[in-house]
């Protein structure tokens, strides 16, 4: 079980990522805010369309999506040091394997 936190402040795709990531075993903290994600995370998953989505701490590993017409959040993300950065489709679709992949290492 990994320890989830998601900067996610969309409610329809943060009860999408609670439900998926907790039904594949995972403890999920959702947050609407920077401010409100824990430090005791093992991996943060940032919807990189959030105000602060840049402001979220670097500790644990990092996993950000965007639209994929976004070009410039994902180019703004890895210029941030972002650990993955992945369309929100490929998200929807992936999520507990992506959430595992970073969680090992």
């Amino acid at each position: 079980m990994t320890r989830v936190a998601a900067l996610v402040p969309d409610l329809f795709f943060a009860s999408k990522v609670d439900a998926t990531l907790r039904a594949a075993g995972h403890d999920v903290m959702l947050a609407s805010i920077a401010a409100e994600v824990p430090a005791d995370a093992e991996v943060l998953i940032v919807d990189l369309d959030a105000p602060d989505a840049f402001s979220v701490p670097a500790g644990a590993p990092r996993l950000g999506f965007y639209s994929h017409v976004d070009v410039d959040a994902r180019r703004r993300a890895e210029e941030a040091g972002f650990d993955m950065v992945v369309p929100r489709s490929r998200m929807a679709r992936e999520m507990p394997d992506l959430v595992e992949r970073l969680a090992a290492g």
